[in-house]
């Protein structure tokens, strides 16, 4: 069944892609599902009129479920709960059009976002598709210079920005950011609208600033927009970029209807359910999963404002899927690593009623197997590794719980999503065999949904995906197909290291350091070597309450590395760390990690959840001080 839906949604995009268009209300019909006419710009949907927001909340009101809950807001840092049913959020998203309106936001302006994980996050995202504006949201906490690189490439009219943030041990500064980052910027935002948290309200500037409340009690409900299917919906830049930042683009037309297809046919949803996709809505995660595509295709989201551990213990999770009765949950690897450290036999899970639960899905970095079968065990249902990008918007390679579900394998991202023709090349551009590893490249046309260009920089486009290959948008990643047609990502392209002339996955390794039955999670990068090149360097963080002798637990680790893949990775460095440098994401810093190994400069990540573990993780390879290069242990 997968097989037949897949072969022809890539022998036949047009006529499939023209089907899943039907679920989506349209102003004005499409003149071409797939407009191939400015190769490699293709285009899906021209000529088609929508309004994303209509289609997220007013059709469904206009069925009869008005009533339904459509998002609950769920914040236990600051012990607080709010729901909206359908109904209440397109009334609260409608006042705060017609406030953005009123501040002079018109169709086709840019609107920067700058929130933590609030209702009016979304509101405030939803408020601009309504009027047809591009929202762009920042991460709230990000640095003032990296703000300040959005505000200067997105050249918004208005910023919409919350006084604080609330970690559970403190209050993150929102406003004096954003103040810093105006006055930075070439460009000036005409207004800001501040949500003001009691916990921390900012010190407004006159004549510039305006109070959330304050700009919704002068305003009057605005109704939904008409725009082009091409139009851009928002623009999200990537993580971690320095200079010129890289805007990706979000059409309105292939937008909606590819999310609305995965959320039947990945996922397995149905409209009334609930789902829970636990990240930010700073993230691209946030802005398909938490916000557009659950709401789209009817179903009721989670917008969580607390993390997967000490809010208040490792049970944060399942008293949210309990508590809310969630379907089914989309979360980061990372998070599950933090709760299986802290409860390495899910204690807490016994206190929660599970029954409304059906799967887990994972992505945003490589899971380790070791991680998804203790998910596995320990929750006695699917738990399901999938592949996808920012840049995609939604997955790539995945299990498709509403097609066919097919049979787990551990390690393995699942297989192409309908609509990509993904494939793996070499360097040179030729198809590699079946477990062999190499470049994991998207034949052109990429699917609705994806990136049609970068804001204001197709050239960019082109020379960072589209050069690599002709007719092929490169993924960045490596991997590598097994017999059954599965798809094995093993970590970006620039992990793939050569010791002595052999080509070896960072990840590979990885994956057998995490089985240790000591480890809670690891990373393992390339560090420059005089001999062979390139060596592998490990680091591992432990499980809560596990004290060991370093020496020896580094010699079986060693060995492990060396029973599984061999000599050939000549793995000899490894140290024991407290904890691994990462986004806010999630995501491990293994390029700024290669970086203090080999003692190059290194630039602070922007999003980097904690830069004093930079400190730490130096200590540590100056502890092991490569001695292990001249000692075979």
């Amino acid at each position: 069944m997968y097989a037949d839906i897949y072969a022809r949604s890539v022998r036949d995009p047009q006529g499939f892609w023209g089907e899943a268009a039907q679920a989506i209300t349209w102003y004005k019909s499409y003149e071409k599902v797939l407009d191939d006419s400015n190769k490699p710009f293709y285009r899906w949907f021209s000529g088609g009129q929508l309004n994303t927001c209509y289609n997220a909340l007013d059709r469904h009101i206009e069925a009869g479920r008005g009533a339904q809950l459509a998002l609950i807001y769920d914040s236990p840092v600051t012990q607080t709960q709010r729901s909206y049913t359908y109904a209440q959020l397109r009334e609260a998203v409608a006042l705060f059009a017609g406030a953005l309106a009123q501040q002079g936001v018109r169709k086709g302006d840019r609107v920067i976002i700058y929130m933590p994980m609030v209702a009016e996050a979304v509101i405030a995202m939803l408020a601009c598709a309504r009027i047809g504006a591009v929202h762009s949201v920042v991460f709230g906490g990000f640095s003032a210079q990296e703000l300040t690189t959005r505000i200067d490439d997105a050249k918004p009219r208005v910023m919409v920005a919350a006084s604080c943030g609330i970690e559970p041990n403190r209050v993150v500064h929102y406003k004096p950011l954003l103040d810093r980052a105006i006055e930075q910027a070439s460009h000036k935002p005409e207004r800001c609208i501040i949500l003001q948290r009691p916990q921390e309200p900012g010190t407004l500037v006159e004549g510039r600033d305006i109070e959330w409340n304050d700009a919704i009690a002068q305003a009057s409900p605005h109704e939904c927009v008409p725009v082009e299917a091409t139009d851009p919906l928002y623009i999200l830049y990537t993580s971690g970029t320095t200079g010129k930042p890289k805007g990706v683009v979000r059409d309105n037309g292939g937008h909606a209807v590819a999310l609305h297809w995965s959320m039947k046919h990945i996922y397995g949803m149905q409209p009334g359910e609930v789902f829970w996709a636990a990240s930010d809505v700073g993230w691209v995660v946030g802005h398909s999963y938490i916000v557009y595509a659950p709401l789209l295709y009817g179903c009721t989201t989670v917008v969580y404002e607390g993390k997967p551990v000490g809010t208040p213990d490792p049970g944060a999770f399942w008293r949210v899927i309990s508590e809310h009765k969630v379907s089914v949950m989309f979360t980061a690897p990372t998070a599950f690593r933090a709760i299986k450290r802290e409860d390495p036999r899910a204690q807490h899970l016994k206190n929660y009623d599970m029954s409304h639960f059906r799967a887990l899905f994972l992505a945003g970095e490589r899971c380790d197997p070791d991680t998804l079968t203790w998910a596995q065990v320990m929750l006695e249902r699917p738990v399901i590794d999938h592949w996808w990008q920012t840049e995609t918007g939604w997955g790539i390679a995945a299990n498709f719980l509403g097609i066919e579900t097919l049979p787990v394998k551990v390690g393995a991202a699942g297989k192409p999503v309908p609509g990509y023709n993904v494939h793996i090349l070499d360097d040179d551009g030729h198809e590699v065999p079946a477990t062999q590893m190499g470049r994991i490249m998207v034949r052109l046309p990429l699917p609705p949904g994806c990136l049609p260009t970068l804001w204001n920089n197709d050239e960019r486009y082109v020379s960072s995906y589209l050069s690599a290959q002709p007719g092929y948008y490169l993924s960045g990643d490596s991997g590598y197909f097994d017999e059954d047609g599965y798809l094995y990502v093993m970590g970006r392209i620039d992990d793939t290291i050569n010791v002595a002339g052999h080509r070896l996955s960072t990840g590979a390794m990885e994956e057998v350091l995490a089985s240790h039955h000591d480890v809670a999670e690891c990373a393992v990068i390339g560090v420059a070597d005089e001999l062979k090149g390139s060596l592998p360097l490990g680091m591992v963080v432990l499980k809560n309450g596990v004290k060991r002798d370093t020496d020896e637990l580094r010699k079986e680790l060693v060995n492990l590395v060396r029973d599984r893949i061999g000599p050939v990775a000549a793995f000899k460095l490894v140290t024991v760390v407290d904890r691994l440098p990462k986004t806010r994401s999630g995501k491990i810093l293994r390029a700024t990690m290669r970086k203090i190994a080999d003692g190059e400069a290194f630039q602070m990540p922007a999003t980097i959840d904690d830069p004093m573990i930079l400190e730490e993780i130096q200590q540590a390879m100056q502890t092991i001080g490569y001695a292990a290069k001249e000692k075979d242990i």
